[in-house]
Formats: C-alpha cells, sequence, structure tokens
C-alpha cells in the first residue's frame, strides 16, 4: 500500500476553522495523519510532497452538473448531437471537472436516458477518468412543458429532451425504466424555464404526478430533485419529500419558513451563474438586454439573489453548481459559483468554501467521510498556489491547482514530484 506525506502545507481541514500550517499523511485512499505544524520528518511515507506553504484542502463538490451539456445556446442544440459522440464529450467533461478541482459531482439530469449511468460506471471501472459521480435522469417533463422539445411533426416523445410523461400511470412507468437503467437520481422538471417560453414562475405537474414520481423513486430507495424556480414548486419539493431543490429564485416567507423548519432534509443549489450569465453575458447569442429583460431574467435574477440571502440569514446551506454546460457557462468555469456567493449572496470566504467542501459532501453519501482533510477520511486533496480565503477567485485559475488526488491517487500532480521520487529510489 503506497503512501503520499504532504509537508509544510496550510491545511484547511473543512471544519470551519482557521487553516493552519501541518502536514498530512495519506495512506491508500485514506488520510490516516494530521499533524499541526512540522514534526521534523517524524512521518515517512513512499512520496514526500513539500508543499512550501501551499493551500491544502478537501477536493470540491459540485451539486448540479451537467456532463451531457455541450456548451450549446439551447436544449435543442445540446440534445442534437449524436450518441457515440455523445459520450466521447461527457468523458472529456468528467476528466476536466476532476483536474479543476472537483472531486465528487452530482448528476442533475443527462441530455439522453443512459448518458450519466454510462459514465458513472466508467468512471468506477477505471475505463475513464473522473470524480465520484451520482448518475441522474433526464428530466422528467409533461407535454408542452420544460424539456418537452417534440414537434408537431415530429412528436415522438422518445426523441426529446427530457423524458415527456402525462399522468400518474406514465409517471410510474418513467420512474421505473430509469431505476431500471441505474441512475441513482430521478430529476424531475417542477417550474418551467422562461428562455424556453414557459415561465419560470409557472408548474407544470399535479400534484398527484409529484407524489407518484416520489413515491416510486423512494420505494426503489432512489433519490428526487427538482427544477423548482416557482415558489408553488420549491414548497412542493418541501411537502412531498424532494430532497434536492435546484434553482429555488421565487421564495415567499411561508416558502422560507418551510425549508427552515425543513433544512437537515434538503439539499439546495441555487445556479446562479447561469442566471447571472444570462442577463449579463449572452448577447452574442441573441440574449440582448431588451430579450432578457421580456423574459424577465433580470427580474428573476434579483429574486434569487434576495432568496439566497434570506437563506444564509436563517443558516439554511446553499452549495455551488450553477447549470454550466451552456455556451455562457461552458464548462471548467465552475467555481465562479463561489466567487458569486461571496459577491452577491454575502457568504464569507470561508463559506463558500464549506459550501463546496464539507457541505456538499453530505450530498455523495459517504457520511463524513468527504469534505474533510481528517483522519479516516477520504483522500479527496487539492494542493492550491495561494489562499482562496483571501481570494476566492484563485480557485478558477487552473495553473494556481497544483496537484488534485481523488481517493489516494493523483489525478494532477505537482511539477517537482518526479524529481523527488527519483531522488528517493
Amino acid at each position: 500500500m503506497t503512501s503520499t506525506l504532504f509537508r509544510n502545507a496550510k491545511i484547511f481541514d473543512g471544519t470551519g476553522t482557521m487553516p493552519y500550517m501541518g502536514e498530512v499523511l495519506v495512506t491508500g485512499n485514506v488520510i490516516t495523519k494530521v499533524n499541526k505544524a512540522s514534526h521534523g520528518g517524524s512521518l515517512l511515507a513512499d512520496c514526500v510532497i513539500d508543499a512550501g506553504g501551499a493551500f491544502l484542502m478537501p477536493g470540491m463538490v459540485e451539486a448540479h452538473t451537467h456532463f451531457s451539456w455541450n456548451d450549446q445556446p439551447s436544449l435543442q442544440a445540446i440534445q442534437r448531437m449524436p450518441p457515440e459522440e455523445h459520450i466521447l464529450w461527457c468523458a472529456q467533461v468528467a476528466e476536466l471537472y476532476l483536474t479543476m478541482g472537483w472531486t465528487s459531482c452530482v448528476g442533475a439530469a443527462a441530455a439522453k436516458p443512459r448518458l450519466d449511468v454510462v459514465i458513472r460506471n466508467a468512471i468506477l471501472d477505471g475505463t475513464i477518468v473522473g470524480p465520484r459521480y451520482l448518475a441522474a435522469s433526464q428530466e422528467i417533463t409533461v407535454p408542452g412543458g420544460l424539456g418537452d422539445t417534440t414537434m408537431p411533426h415530429l412528436p415522438q416523445p422518445e426523441f426529446a429532451f427530457g423524458a415527456v410523461v402525462s399522468g400518474c400511470d406514465e409517471m410510474r412507468r418513467c420512474v421505473r425504466m430509469f431505476v431500471k437503467y441505474g441512475v441513482d437520481t430521478l430529476k424531475i422538471n417542477l417550474s418551467g424555464e422562461s428562455i424556453t417560453g414557459m415561465p419560470s414562475e409557472m408548474s407544470q405537474f399535479t400534484i398527484d404526478e409529484i407524489k407518484t414520481c416520489v413515491e416510486e423513486a423512494k420505494s426503489w430507495n432512489k433519490r428526487v430533485a427538482a427544477h423548482a424556480r416557482s415558489t408553488w414548486s420549491i414548497k412542493q419539493c418541501v411537502k412531498l419529500g424532494i430532497e434536492v431543490v435546484y434553482h429555488a429564485s421565487f421564495m415567499d416567507e411561508e416558502c422560507l419558513d418551510l425549508l427552515d423548519e425543513n433544512q437537515h432534509k434538503h439539499y439546495i443549489a441555487p445556479g446562479l451563474a447561469w442566471l447571472i450569465g444570462t442577463v449579463h453575458h449572452a448577447k452574442e447569442y441573441g440574449l440582448t438586454s431588451e430579450v432578457v429583460e421580456k423574459m424577465g431574467y433580470p427580474r428573476e435574477l434579483e429574486a434569487a439573489i434576495q432568496s439566497m440571502q434570506n437563506l444564509r440569514k436563517r443558516g439554511i446551506k446553499i452549495l455551488p453548481g450553477g447549470d454550466y454546460g451552456f455556451a455562457w457557462t461552458p464548462h471548467g468555469s465552475n467555481a465562479k459559483d463561489l466567487e458569486y456567493f461571496v459577491k452577491y449572496v454575502g457568504m464569507t470566504p470561508m463559506e463558500a468554501l464549506l459550501s463546496a467542501t464539507s457541505w456538499g459532501a453530505k450530498m455523495m453519501n459517504f457520511g463524513n467521510k468527504l469534505g474533510y482533510i481528517q483522519e479516516s477520511c477520504l483522500a479527496d486533496i487539492l494542493l492550491i498556489d495561494g489562499d482562496p480565503l483571501a481570494n476566492i477567485t484563485i480557485l478558477q485559475d487552473k495553473k494556481r491547482i497544483l496537484a488534485v488526488m481523488k481517493d489516494g491517487k493523483f489525478y494532477r500532480k505537482p511539477e517537482f514530484m518526479d524529481s523527488l521520487s527519483s531522488l528517493r529510489k
């Protein structure tokens, strides 16, 4: 069993305490020792890395991941990619996420029925390189709802971006189909999305259909996640037991109270990057200020920021994951979420880092084994050039990410590591 020792590192351990100088020993895939300050070479390892004061932290967790979104400006453009090319795209994106420090990702929907499952399995068996991954279904929708991209002359629902159902029987069949394929999460679109023509504040399912989705998923021990921008849809997530709430833009006091009372049962990832990008950075894709104003996105962005600020004031944790994979939110820029949490939501850099580590790690179902630099935790570790607590944008710069370790194995290693290893031999 090989071992690696990080010495002379500034350790951010994920507990919320300020970083401290020390050393971390990894044996196999587990952190086996964490010492404050240096013990003068008391620990031995197969590979010893002098971090030179670099920032050592847990690997990050992305709570709203779409590997199959292919940096295009519309759902139709994403879905049109042929399946053969699409799976190769997903494999490339999975590796990109890992090398950018996202050692765990939660799938939030796939563009085709089995893309997420195949990618998760390929990562697990070592066929491809990628983060720990929870695979999602396609987005479940209704005829005419968000994700129904069928056309009158091409009405076949099997070729739509989402899985189109109508009524409880079709919902139950749909959930069972995705369970058969092997998903970890069922994704249901409870609200609209203004860019598709269905306003964000609209909601598309009946309560009975939602109940059927949740009941059937839970009977198979599967998690349910929801695209929920409208106030009504957020409330249904809490009332009906949908664990993952994506977006959560429009909240009234009743909605805030419900989430407050049940905050330990839910994960909230607002996806602010998508709203900010749509409002401010998508003109070249036809989303001019006039167009987005007509769609209502500036008002929604303002509402979403206020909602997140209100959640933070109540101590409700929100997580990074910004619908990356559209043309104006390209894959690899995911750490912008942390910048936006500080800039718009009012988080401290410490809170932003915790949201990307120990807070989000709970979603991965490893208990307290992920998201921390502590003894007995799994060795998902980043080494950063600079201090993200002083400048949170550092994590957006690939050059500042000196090393990425997942499960005790380096997927990016310090440039000087090879020379160190050769010297020991």
